[in-house]
């Protein structure tokens, strides 16, 4: 069975989903849940069908049974194929693509995929379809991400968030497939703009462990367990997101000169560590080791960005020390792109540079564009902060909700900015992820605020992170399908 790429005009049946199918080929008949339907699914897939009824529950009111209880109703089928083909030559096909089958002569839904996350996401678009209209249309969809990171990062650190909060937003990412959620754990505030000293500087380390040899690190207005963690791992499973805790090191590292001062440049007088000592080394080492353990996906961000310029060969060593260390306990080291500006660019593999077994997060373009960071070997994700960071009620970047539109027409996960861009599909571009940044640590908002300016723009993201540009969709189209599959399942604070 083969199916063609999307068209919009009339009649057309194209499922109006976010992000929309890569592929649909329309058949005659129609499939109408409304009146319940029986899962049936490989045992793999217990917890997706789960899932999946669950949220069709809360979306539509329509009660779902499993495998074979109710033999009139629609059937649904959750099928796993290790050799189901993709008319594509893009290896997250095969990782997280489906096949959405709709049969209107046999009255079964059919989601067929090589993963149990491809499967997921063919329920995802399977009940936004439904958001839509409980009759679905005959058809055949076949669709898959173009880029494997998909993400957003949520500064914590400055501001915390509620674990309510947090899971609330792995359940929303989930819903429009952004399946990387990097949280930035520790940070301080900008001294240099509130024009506070360093003793007086708000920061904070989110993560409280019962070692006790952690005794006071963690911030006492606001940090996670080890339950708490387990709570956002246990979701983000279930959802088929991945996690991307970071600790940030060796600059925004007040929080942890707080705790130990004999750890930070000037004397402690400083938010970046003294990297000149070996203690202090060590320190962030045995950091890592300690919460590591807690945390279950293949990658683990490490910051270095925006450390001194003065202390450039210590911060190499740094840098190479800790992304070693990082792959020593099993975890992908990421870091932000800092290069250009730290040396001038990677240098010579191996003990005479950077090494390049790290992810880079390319954020800005001069402290190291994309364009410089594949050339040196790494693999990007674009973090670009002209385009994608949001810094609440801030004067630069965006203090307010990301422009939509303008990211709808002008933006894929391969543009930078500055002449700075990639191809499209760049072997080393992995994806890309927006950012929330909580600079304006005096102000006053919570969690809600900071959701209403992430929510305008997320589809679009996500649209243009899975599928890209989509000929005939304009944005007025799509701005009317984000309406329609706005209702998330699960939900909890954020609203």
């Amino acid at each position: 069975m083969t199916a063609t790429g999307n068209s919009h005009h009339a009649a057309d049946t194209t499922p109006r989903v976010i992000p929309a199918i890569q592929q649909w080929q329309p058949a005659d008949g129609v499939v109408t849940l409304r009146g319940g339907f029986d899962v049936e699914h490989a045992p793999e897939l217990a917890a997706i069908a789960t899932t999946f009824i669950t949220d069709m529950a809360e979306l539509t009111g329509v009660t779902g049974t499993i495998s074979g209880s109710a033999a009139e109703t629609v059937k649904v089928e959750l099928a796993l194929d290790p050799f189901l083909v993709f008319p594509t030559e893009n290896a997250t096909a095969a990782v997280e693509g489906y096949w959405l089958e709709i049969d209107g002569g046999v009255k079964i839904v059919k989601i067929t995929a090589r993963t149990a996350t491809g499967v997921y996401w063919g329920t995802r678009s399977l009940l936004q379809m439904l958001a839509s209209s409980m009759e679905l249309p005959g058809g055949t969809a076949v669709d898959w991400p173009n880029y494997p990171v998909r993400g957003f990062m949520l500064d914590v650190g400055r501001r915390f968030a509620r674990s309510e909060a947090v899971r609330d937003y792995i359940r929303m990412m989930s819903w429009f497939k952004v399946n990387t959620f990097m949280i930035h754990l520790n940070d301080n505030e900008i001294t240099k703009d509130t024009k506070r000293s360093w003793d007086e500087a708000q920061n904070g380390f989110r993560l409280a462990s019962e070692s006790a040899w952690t005794a006071g690190l963690a911030s006492e207005d606001g940090a996670y367990s080890r339950a708490d963690w387990d709570s956002f791992e246990d979701l983000a499973e279930l959802r088929h997101v991945q996690l991307v805790p970071e600790l940030d090191v060796p600059a925004h590292s007040r929080a942890i000169i707080r705790w130990r001062p004999e750890t930070g440049l000037n004397g402690g007088d400083s938010d970046m560590l003294d990297l000149g000592k070996t203690e202090t080394v060590e320190l962030v080492k045995d950091l890592f080791t300690e919460f590591v353990p807690w945390f279950r996906g293949r990658s683990v961000h490490f910051g270095a960005d925006e450390y001194s310029k003065e202390h450039t060969e210590d911060y190499r060593q740094f840098f190479n020390t800790i992304s070693a260390h990082v792959r020593s306990l099993g975890k992908d080291p990421v870091a932000w792109g800092s290069l250009s500006t730290m040396s001038g660019g990677a240098g010579a593999p191996g003990p005479a540079g950077y090494n390049r077994d790290v992810t880079v997060c390319a954020w800005n373009n001069d402290w190291y564009s994309g364009q410089a960071a594949v050339a040196d070997g790494y693999k990007v994700i674009n973090t670009n902060d002209n385009l994608l960071y949001i810094v609440p009620f801030a004067d630069y970047y965006h203090g307010g909700a990301l422009d939509a539109q303008a990211l709808f027409e002008s933006w894929e996960p391969h543009v930078f900015g500055d002449g700075k861009d990639l191809y499209p599909g760049h072997p080393q571009l992995l994806g890309a992820a927006s950012a929330v940044w909580n600079d304006l640590v005096m102000n006053s908002y919570d969690e809600q605020l900071v959701f209403d300016l992430v929510k305008p723009a997320f589809g679009v993201l996500a649209q243009k992170m899975w599928t890209g540009a989509v000929a005939g969709l304009d944005y007025e189209s799509f701005a009317e399908r984000s309406d329609v599959v706005a209702g998330w399942p699960g939900k909890v604070l954020l609203q």
